[in-house]
Protein backbone atom coordinates (compact mmCIF):
# COMPACT_ATOMS: atom_id res chain seq x y z
CA UNK A 1 0.00 0.00 0.00
CA UNK A 2 1.80 3.29 -1.27
CA UNK A 3 -1.08 5.80 0.10
CA UNK A 4 -4.04 5.82 2.67
CA UNK A 5 -6.90 8.43 1.31
CA UNK A 6 -5.04 9.73 -1.45
CA UNK A 7 -1.57 10.46 1.11
CA UNK A 8 1.79 8.85 0.58
CA UNK A 9 2.53 6.79 3.15
CA UNK A 10 5.90 8.27 4.32
CA UNK A 11 3.32 11.64 4.86
CA UNK A 12 0.74 9.85 7.04
CA UNK A 13 3.72 8.46 9.04
CA UNK A 14 4.98 11.99 9.45
CA UNK A 15 1.01 13.48 9.97
CA UNK A 16 1.07 9.97 12.87
CA UNK A 17 3.86 11.21 14.62
CA UNK A 18 3.40 14.55 14.76
CA UNK A 19 -0.37 13.78 15.57
CA UNK A 20 0.75 11.63 18.64
CA UNK A 21 3.19 14.80 20.21
CA UNK A 22 0.51 17.23 19.65
CA UNK A 23 -2.23 15.07 21.35
CA UNK A 24 0.33 14.23 24.00
CA UNK A 25 1.61 17.96 24.19
CA UNK A 26 -2.86 18.91 24.66
CA UNK A 27 -3.57 16.09 27.05
CA UNK A 28 -1.14 17.57 29.38
CA UNK A 29 -1.33 21.31 28.47
CA UNK A 30 -5.19 22.16 27.05
CA UNK A 31 -3.51 23.21 23.74
CA UNK A 32 -0.75 22.17 21.29
CA UNK A 33 -2.35 20.08 18.44
CA UNK A 34 -3.05 22.46 16.05
CA UNK A 35 0.05 24.79 16.99
CA UNK A 36 2.36 21.71 16.63
CA UNK A 37 0.46 20.34 14.00
CA UNK A 38 -0.21 23.17 11.80
CA UNK A 39 3.37 24.03 10.10
CA UNK A 40 3.76 20.22 9.20
CA UNK A 41 0.61 19.44 7.86
CA UNK A 42 0.85 22.98 5.50
CA UNK A 43 4.15 21.78 4.85
CA UNK A 44 3.83 18.12 4.05
CA UNK A 45 0.08 18.29 2.74
CA UNK A 46 -1.32 21.70 2.20
CA UNK A 47 -4.56 20.88 0.78
CA UNK A 48 -5.78 19.21 4.19
CA UNK A 49 -5.26 22.69 5.89
CA UNK A 50 -7.11 23.19 8.21
CA UNK A 51 -9.87 20.71 8.11
CA UNK A 52 -8.00 17.68 9.20
CA UNK A 53 -6.31 19.47 12.08
CA UNK A 54 -10.05 20.89 13.04
CA UNK A 55 -11.32 17.03 12.91
CA UNK A 56 -8.61 15.98 15.21
CA UNK A 57 -9.51 18.33 17.56
CA UNK A 58 -12.68 17.48 18.10
CA UNK A 59 -12.40 14.37 19.85
CA UNK A 60 -9.03 15.22 21.30
CA UNK A 61 -10.86 18.37 22.98
CA UNK A 62 -14.08 16.15 23.94
CA UNK A 63 -11.45 13.16 25.70
CA UNK A 64 -9.86 16.44 27.82
CA UNK A 65 -13.11 18.03 28.57
CA UNK A 66 -14.72 14.56 30.01
CA UNK A 67 -11.64 14.71 31.80
CA UNK A 68 -12.47 17.35 33.33
CA UNK A 69 -15.56 19.21 32.98
CA UNK A 70 -15.98 19.61 36.65
CA UNK A 71 -13.05 22.87 36.36
CA UNK A 72 -14.82 24.73 32.84
CA UNK A 73 -15.20 28.71 33.74
CA UNK A 74 -18.85 28.56 32.40
CA UNK A 75 -19.30 32.75 32.94
CA UNK A 76 -16.29 33.04 30.48
CA UNK A 77 -17.29 30.47 27.88
CA UNK A 78 -20.72 32.08 27.68
CA UNK A 79 -18.91 35.26 26.78
CA UNK A 80 -16.55 34.15 24.47
CA UNK A 81 -18.00 30.92 22.80
CA UNK A 82 -20.70 33.12 20.58
CA UNK A 83 -18.14 35.65 19.54
CA UNK A 84 -16.97 32.27 17.80
CA UNK A 85 -19.57 31.88 15.07
CA UNK A 86 -18.76 35.35 13.28
CA UNK A 87 -14.93 34.29 13.59
CA UNK A 88 -15.56 30.92 12.21
CA UNK A 89 -17.65 32.19 9.39
CA UNK A 90 -14.95 34.83 8.30
CA UNK A 91 -12.58 32.22 8.86
CA UNK A 92 -14.40 29.40 6.54
CA UNK A 93 -14.26 32.71 4.15
CA UNK A 94 -10.60 33.27 4.21
CA UNK A 95 -9.71 29.52 3.66
CA UNK A 96 -11.46 29.75 0.14
CA UNK A 97 -10.00 33.17 -0.86
CA UNK A 98 -6.39 32.67 -0.25
CA UNK A 99 -3.64 30.22 -2.12
CA UNK A 100 -2.03 27.61 -0.24
CA UNK A 101 1.28 29.85 -0.17
CA UNK A 102 -0.61 32.60 1.72
CA UNK A 103 -2.04 30.27 4.01
CA UNK A 104 1.43 28.90 4.53
CA UNK A 105 2.45 32.28 5.42
CA UNK A 106 -0.03 33.25 7.75
CA UNK A 107 0.36 30.08 9.46
CA UNK A 108 3.88 30.46 10.19
CA UNK A 109 3.65 34.09 11.65
CA UNK A 110 0.44 33.04 13.67
CA UNK A 111 3.03 30.31 15.34
CA UNK A 112 5.78 32.97 15.82
CA UNK A 113 3.37 35.56 17.32
CA UNK A 114 1.85 32.70 19.42
CA UNK A 115 5.63 31.56 20.90
CA UNK A 116 5.97 34.96 21.46
CA UNK A 117 2.78 36.11 23.26
CA UNK A 118 2.98 32.72 25.54
CA UNK A 119 6.96 33.35 26.26
CA UNK A 120 6.28 36.69 27.32
CA UNK A 121 2.59 36.12 28.97
CA UNK A 122 1.25 38.48 31.62
CA UNK A 123 -1.78 38.00 33.68
CA UNK A 124 -4.95 39.40 32.01
CA UNK A 125 -8.37 40.48 33.53
CA UNK A 126 -11.15 38.87 32.49
CA UNK A 127 -13.71 41.13 31.33
CA UNK A 128 -16.93 40.56 28.96
CA UNK A 129 -15.23 43.01 26.11
CA UNK A 130 -12.09 41.30 26.08
CA UNK A 131 -13.74 37.45 26.04
CA UNK A 132 -15.90 38.20 23.16
CA UNK A 133 -12.97 39.75 21.45
CA UNK A 134 -10.66 36.68 21.97
CA UNK A 135 -13.98 34.00 21.29
CA UNK A 136 -13.54 36.23 17.91
CA UNK A 137 -9.92 36.23 17.35
CA UNK A 138 -9.63 32.36 17.90
CA UNK A 139 -12.88 31.54 16.00
CA UNK A 140 -11.08 33.35 12.83
CA UNK A 141 -7.68 32.26 13.17
CA UNK A 142 -8.90 28.70 14.42
CA UNK A 143 -10.83 28.13 11.53
CA UNK A 144 -8.29 29.59 8.83
CA UNK A 145 -5.48 28.16 10.30
CA UNK A 146 -6.24 25.53 12.64
CA UNK A 147 -4.07 27.39 15.16
CA UNK A 148 -7.30 29.34 17.99
CA UNK A 149 -5.64 27.98 21.04
CA UNK A 150 -3.50 31.18 21.97
CA UNK A 151 -5.94 33.73 22.31
CA UNK A 152 -7.78 31.96 24.78
CA UNK A 153 -5.36 30.59 26.19
CA UNK A 154 -3.19 34.23 26.72
CA UNK A 155 -6.27 34.54 29.13
CA UNK A 156 -6.11 31.57 30.81
CA UNK A 157 -2.26 31.06 31.19
CA UNK A 158 -2.26 32.30 35.52
CA UNK A 159 -5.24 30.53 36.15
CA UNK A 160 -5.26 26.76 37.78
CA UNK A 161 -4.22 24.00 34.90
CA UNK A 162 -7.31 22.27 35.38
CA UNK A 163 -9.29 25.50 35.21
CA UNK A 164 -7.13 25.89 31.73
CA UNK A 165 -7.41 22.75 30.11
CA UNK A 166 -11.43 22.41 30.91
CA UNK A 167 -12.25 25.45 29.64
CA UNK A 168 -10.19 25.50 26.96
CA UNK A 169 -11.51 21.80 25.76
CA UNK A 170 -15.12 23.14 26.17
CA UNK A 171 -14.01 26.36 23.67
CA UNK A 172 -12.22 24.25 21.45
CA UNK A 173 -14.47 21.33 21.28
CA UNK A 174 -17.87 23.22 20.76
CA UNK A 175 -15.98 25.73 18.20
CA UNK A 176 -13.65 23.30 15.92
CA UNK A 177 -17.08 20.90 15.72
CA UNK A 178 -18.93 24.58 14.15
CA UNK A 179 -15.95 25.01 11.89
CA UNK A 180 -16.08 20.99 10.65
CA UNK A 181 -19.93 22.06 10.01
CA UNK A 182 -19.39 25.00 7.88
CA UNK A 183 -16.51 23.38 5.78
CA UNK A 184 -19.14 20.85 5.00
CA UNK A 185 -21.54 22.62 4.46
CA UNK A 186 -19.76 24.70 1.52
CA UNK A 187 -18.27 21.62 -0.09
CA UNK A 188 -14.60 22.70 1.23
CA UNK A 189 -13.72 19.35 3.28
CA UNK A 190 -11.78 17.09 1.56
CA UNK A 191 -12.90 13.38 1.94
CA UNK A 192 -8.75 12.68 3.03
CA UNK A 193 -9.24 14.92 6.00
CA UNK A 194 -11.89 12.49 7.52
CA UNK A 195 -10.38 8.77 6.42
CA UNK A 196 -7.08 9.89 7.97
CA UNK A 197 -8.74 11.72 11.32
CA UNK A 198 -10.11 7.51 11.57
CA UNK A 199 -7.25 6.23 10.68
CA UNK A 200 -5.56 8.25 13.66
CA UNK A 201 -7.85 8.07 16.08
CA UNK A 202 -5.90 5.03 17.97
CA UNK A 203 -3.26 7.32 18.46
CA UNK A 204 -4.87 10.40 19.38
CA UNK A 205 -6.54 7.95 22.49
CA UNK A 206 -3.09 6.54 23.27
CA UNK A 207 -1.64 10.00 23.42
CA UNK A 208 -4.40 11.30 25.71
CA UNK A 209 -4.09 8.37 27.79
CA UNK A 210 -0.15 8.49 28.49
CA UNK A 211 -0.51 12.80 28.67
CA UNK A 212 -3.17 11.86 31.82
CA UNK A 213 -1.28 9.53 33.20
CA UNK A 214 2.24 12.05 33.50
CA UNK A 215 0.63 15.17 33.60
CA UNK A 216 1.69 15.71 37.54
CA UNK A 217 5.39 14.30 36.60
CA UNK A 218 6.54 17.21 33.92
CA UNK A 219 8.15 20.38 35.34
CA UNK A 220 5.78 23.03 33.71
CA UNK A 221 8.39 25.59 32.28
CA UNK A 222 10.87 22.80 31.19
CA UNK A 223 7.95 21.21 29.05
CA UNK A 224 6.34 24.61 28.03
CA UNK A 225 10.23 25.71 26.77
CA UNK A 226 10.57 22.71 24.56
CA UNK A 227 7.00 22.87 22.75
CA UNK A 228 7.94 26.31 22.33
CA UNK A 229 11.62 25.62 20.49
CA UNK A 230 9.56 22.84 17.97
CA UNK A 231 6.86 25.27 17.61
CA UNK A 232 9.50 27.76 16.32
CA UNK A 233 11.70 25.44 14.56
CA UNK A 234 8.72 24.47 12.38
CA UNK A 235 6.79 27.94 11.78
CA UNK A 236 10.28 29.19 10.60
CA UNK A 237 10.93 26.22 8.06
CA UNK A 238 7.25 26.31 6.62
CA UNK A 239 7.64 30.46 6.26
CA UNK A 240 11.09 30.23 4.66
CA UNK A 241 9.68 28.07 2.20
CA UNK A 242 6.11 29.57 1.64
CA UNK A 243 8.17 33.09 0.42
CA UNK A 244 10.62 30.97 -1.56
Amino acid sequence: MNDIAGVSLGVVIALAVVVALGAFVQSVAGLGLGLLGAPVVALLAPSLMPTLLLWLAVPMSLFVLVAEWRHVNWWATAWALPARVPGTVLGVWLVTVFTDRVLGIVVAVMVLVAVALAYRVVEVRFTPARLFLVGFAAGTSGTATSIGGPPMAILFAHRSPQESRATLSMFFFAGTAMSVALFSATGEMPAASVWLTLWFMPILVGSFLVGLKVRGRIPREGFRRLVLVVCTASALFLLARSLV
